[in-house]
């Protein structure tokens, strides 16, 4: 028997803005990642998934393909995003046809262990920690919730 151990890293396909900060061990290959972001210990970013500028990644969290992530966006621990909605039954596997995008825009913060599925969400929201968010958000406010639902107007201040 044998096996294909990889190591996990950074590949040289990752584009880097300026005074970008990242805390290994993490496994980031072909995206990009904005000026002044931080991406913490144990995640994962795949390939074509932007993030903005002034981004903070927390740790454990995986970015799947086809993610983008506009300015200034904070991203708890343990947050799960999802391209897959295994919508025959079953992984879409290879076929990349059948995967989805999410666009995350500015200014959004994401609370721990949430699960984005391939989904929009404008810009000055706040996902509670554990929600689900199954939908496209197109008002500013504050969401919680299994499926996540909208709580109450952002006070911003």
């Amino acid at each position: 028997m044998s096996a294909k151990i990889r190591q996990a890293g950074i590949t040289d396909d990752v584009q880097f803005g300026e005074s970008v900060t990242v805390i290994q061990p993490v496994n980031l290959y072909g995206c990009s990642i904005g000026n002044n972001s931080f991406i913490g210990p144990f995640t994962e970013i795949q390939r074509k998934v932007s993030i903005g500028a002034h981004c903070k990644i927390q740790s454990h969290s995986f970015i799947c393909e086809l993610v983008e992530i506009g300015d200034h966006c904070f991203i708890g621990h343990g947050v799960m995003f999802v391209n897959d909605l295994f919508a025959e039954g079953g992984p879409a596997g290879g076929d990349q046809t059948k995967w989805k995008p999410t666009h995350i825009g500015n200014h959004v913060s994401i609370g721990s262990n949430a699960t984005i599925l391939p989904v929009r969400i404008c810009d000055h929201v706040v996902i509670g920690a554990g929600a689900v968010v199954t939908k496209n958000i197109d008002q500013p406010g504050v969401y919680a919730g299994n499926p996540a639902r909208f709580i109450r107007k952002h006070i911003s201040g």
